[in-house]
């Protein structure tokens, strides 16, 4: 009866969460382990769901460059990073663009689809509501940076009871044009901006942001973000993760959240605990 008693809890904890959040929209950034381990996938998607139920709008964008690296080492096609970002050659673009959008995305969309969420996959060049740019042809390849987000394609998907799920391939102006391979983390936040989306929520391989000591720092300001990329506590891939979460806190998203994916049900315990589990970056 207590084990009962202790769920009856758990539900009514959650409940000013539950109503607070009705019918706002979420943007999930899904990577790392949570996107390759079995069983985090299993609750990743139970997650989805139970947000999807309770009247949360869910949007989906998720990276997928391990298997995209593994599939060009098998096919021994060349590929490098400068600063952390992918050369992307027209040979490159074609497998990126075959993995993110004929691999993982529908893998993710039959995942949530199996657990009885109504999903839908799209990339950047579905509609074109993502158009891009060359972040610098010469170095980068078809590597892109976005112009423009058409906020309404997704917004129709949400007002049908759909989850999409985004694979960050971007469309050209240009008529034949590859596409743009986008980094995930960005295009993420571009569309949280241009949804206006409640929460941008990135799930990675790391508690959230760390200090010195190594001890979870729950919330940051852009101020505080800034001294301590000063002071090099901020540093590596964390970089463009709390650069993505500032820029859609600048595009109106009320919050952004970094927290780790490694935990089961990490979504959850962000959003319907009061102590969450991560970091939270806010305006202000």
């Amino acid at each position: 009866m207590q084990k009962k008693l202790q769920t009856v809890q758990t539900l009514l904890d959650a409940l000013p969460f539950i109503k607070r959040f009705q019918g706002k929209t979420f943007v999930i950034k899904y990577g790392g382990s949570a996107q390759i381990d079995e069983t985090l996938k299993e609750r990743f998607a139970q997650d989805i769901l139970l947000l999807h139920t309770v009247g949360i709008r869910p949007v989906v964008v998720h990276g997928g460059g391990k298997r995209i690296t593994q599939i060009l080492e098998r096919l021994k096609i060349d590929t490098k990073f400068i600063n952390g970002e992918r050369v992307t050659t027209a040979e490159v673009m074609e497998i990126v663009e075959m993995v993110l959008s004929g691999d993982i995305n529908k893998e993710i969309v039959s995942l949530l689809n199996n657990h009885g969420a109504k999903a839908i996959g799209i990339s950047g060049k579905d509609a074109n509501f993502m158009q891009a740019r060359p972040k610098d042809f010469a170095t980068f390849g078809y590597t892109g940076v976005i112009d423009r987000i058409d906020g309404a394609v997704v917004e129709n998907l949400l007002a049908e009871g759909f989850v999409p799920v985004i694979a960050p391939i971007a469309a050209s102006t240009q008529i034949g044009h590859p596409g743009f391979n986008i980094n995930a983390d960005l295009a993420a936040s571009r569309i949280a901006g241009a949804l206006k989306a409640a929460k941008i929520i990135f799930l990675t391989d790391t508690p959230g942001v760390l200090d010195r000591e190594g001890r979870l720092i729950s919330t940051l300001t852009r101020e505080k973000i800034e001294l301590l990329k000063q002071d090099g506590t901020i540093q590596g891939g964390m970089i463009p993760k709390v650069d993505a979460c500032l820029e859609a806190i600048d595009a109106g998203v009320e919050k952004a959240h970094i927290i780790d994916g490694r935990i089961e049900h990490s979504l959850l315990l962000e959003i319907f605990t009061s102590e969450g589990i991560g970091t939270q970056v806010v305006g202000g």
